[in-house]
């Protein structure tokens, strides 16, 4: 190899090309998808609070995990899958404790007359609520799962990816669930 030739490649940077990408830190990451992990847990366990601490979780896993968590494309779908996870698991978790809890208040309390009831209105709501509630519960897998993430704004390819479902596969399942969903819906709800 000539002078020439060899002070050229001596000059050239030794990663042309290669620049890599810093992965997401863990404070951007928290950031970014904090609200959608929200989100998704509130939509599966129905409670605020109990999806703040669904949340928490998740972000623990996160922080603990961070090496071994998936690249930043990746990183939602990563999350609400682990969300999915934890917030079932929560709610397996609570329905022991309310059966406890429901055993405990029926042998304690003598007195069985209900609380005052609520206006008009807020019953209203809180039926359709539970009638929706209780029509999504009557949807089948991945059909439910795959609504509630398209509900929550996820691309097909990021709900595919969170459930491990073909993304050829995601729009007949939410097109199948809202379809269900409004049979049963107007069944439970008397509107046939």
């Amino acid at each position: 190899m000539n002078g020439q030739a060899r002070a050229l490649i001596e000059s050239m940077p030794n990663d042309i090309g290669t620049e890599a990408v810093a992965p997401l830190s863990f404070d951007e990451a928290f950031t970014l998808h904090h609200r959608a992990v929200f989100r998704t847990a509130r939509a599966v366990v129905r409670d605020s609070a109990l999806a703040e601490d669904v949340t928490q979780e998740v972000f623990l896993r996160l922080y603990r995990n961070l090496h071994a968590t998936p690249g930043e494309d990746l990183l939602r779908a990563w999350l609400l899958r682990v969300t999915l996870n934890v917030a079932r698991n929560t709610l397996r978790g609570q329905s022991r404790s309310m059966v406890r809890d429901n055993e405990y208040h029926r042998t304690t309390t003598e007195d069985g007359s209900a609380a005052a009831e609520a206006p008009a209105e807020d019953y209203e709501r809180r039926m359709a609520i539970e009638e929706a509630r209780r029509a999504l519960d009557k949807i089948k897998e991945p059909m439910r799962s795959c609504l509630l993430l398209k509900q929550q704004g996820l691309s097909y390819r990021e709900i595919a990816t969170s459930l491990s479902l073909k993304e050829t596969n995601i729009g007949s399942l939410v097109a199948r669930g809202r379809k269900e969903f409004a049979r049963v819906y107007g069944k439970i709800g008397g509107r046939r």
